[in-house]
């Protein structure tokens, strides 16, 4: 049974969602895609079990446009291909687009060949739900296209489907994920979600969300864009006049202030991992659904993952894997076999980041520097 309420924060809304009888230990929920080295290992003998849980998460989702860049027989089977591979105790991803009718606010004008809106109907919301997610973010440059009232929107018609979000100033989501809570906050650039540029006052978020929950995810859409942007430098990056963040800055500073693990998107382009005091730092998790040719499938820009961790409740790291994946001809997600973002994201952590860089096997296991 499922109880929900809510509280003020600062203005903002904390959601939380409290569920029952949960069992003494989460495992992994996954099929052979996942191997078993995306579990905790065994404690010492003696040595009471840390209760740990899973968690997936991707990078961008479009899954189209009104009207003429819709995929087919109403997206119906549009996540079929990677509902396994997302499976989780708790699974998230960034939502790049709203789901509204039209509010007559999109942002772009009639004439204009350079800027980018998106929207699907309503209806789109229940294929999240049957490809299994739980949790989206909404604090991205696509979050607002259709102004307040598609923002509000979406967020009343995934709540509609059961699905939780995230990412609106001040908003902290907890929800009770096997008997562990976590606190996730979504951030970005824009003034319709928690601050990216302002990293104190993203701090001051985090110190929250770490004294309402056991752990605590970020999910930040950060990076200036395109297949040229796959590395991770020291500095600011501007995009189209825009300050995208300092990544690096960023990320650390919320470790440093509470937070457990980092899911970074916005670039459209894989990018390295990095372990900052034994959290993870995803800096971005590429392009996962572009449907109906919303979105590139050239090269690095075809390419995404499944971020799968395992955390303990105090927030330690347990295991996990990059499931990579691929945009296929329609734009949807497809589970890619040759782990091409696997070797990509390898590559990059090891560059990008010498001493503190992931290591990537060539299945996408991942481990902190240095681990046997």
């Amino acid at each position: 049974m499922l109880a929900v309420g809510a509280l003020l924060l600062g203005g903002g809304v904390l959601a939380l969602a409290v569920t029952g009888d949960s069992p003494p230990e989460a495992q992994w929920r996954d099929s052979a895609l996942v191997e078993p080295s995306g579990q905790a290992a065994a404690p010492p003998s003696g040595e009471p079990a840390r209760r740990t849980i899973s968690m997936s998460a991707t990078g961008d989702i479009i899954m189209g446009n009104v009207p003429s860049k819709l995929p087919p027989n109403g997206g119906e089977g549009f996540f079929d291909a990677v509902r396994e591979a997302l499976k989780a105790d708790l699974v998230m991803g960034n939502l790049e687009e709203p789901i509204t009718e039209d509010t007559g606010a999109g942002k772009c004008g009639p004439t204009s060949n350079k800027c980018f809106q998106y929207r699907v109907p309503p209806s789109y919301a229940g294929h999240l739900k049957d490809a299994g997610f739980e949790l989206l973010n909404q604090a991205n440059n696509h979050g607002h296209d259709y102004g307040p009232a598609g923002f509000r929107n979406t967020q009343r018609v995934l709540e509609e489907h059961g699905l939780k979000h995230t990412g609106a100033p001040d908003e902290i989501t907890v929800m009770d994920v096997e008997g562990v809570r976590v606190g996730v906050a979504g951030f970005s650039s824009y003034p319709w979600s928690n601050p990216l540029v302002d990293v104190e006052a993203a701090a001051e978020v985090v110190e929250k969300a770490a004294t309402l929950a056991d752990i605590v995810v970020v999910q930040v859409h950060m990076g200036a864009e395109g297949a040229a942007m796959t590395h991770v430098k020291p500095g600011t990056e501007i995009y189209l006049g825009e300050n995208r963040g300092d990544p690096i800055k960023f990320g650390r500073a919320m470790v440093d202030a509470g937070a457990d693990l980092i899911v970074g998107h916005g670039p459209h382009v894989l990018r390295a991992m990095e372990f900052y005091k034994g959290r993870l730092i995803a800096y971005s998790l590429g392009n996962f659904a572009g449907g109906a040719g919303t979105l590139s499938k050239t090269g690095a820009l075809g390419l995404g993952g499944v971020l799968k961790v395992s955390l303990a409740a105090d927030g330690g790291w347990g295991g996990g894997q990059l499931i990579s994946t691929y945009l296929d001809s329609g734009g949807k997600p497809a589970i890619d076999d040759d782990h091409r973002g696997a070797a990509a994201v390898a590559r990059l952590s090891e560059s990008d980041f010498p001493t503190t860089g992931a290591t990537v096997d060539k299945t996408g296991k991942i481990t902190p520097p240095g681990a046997a």
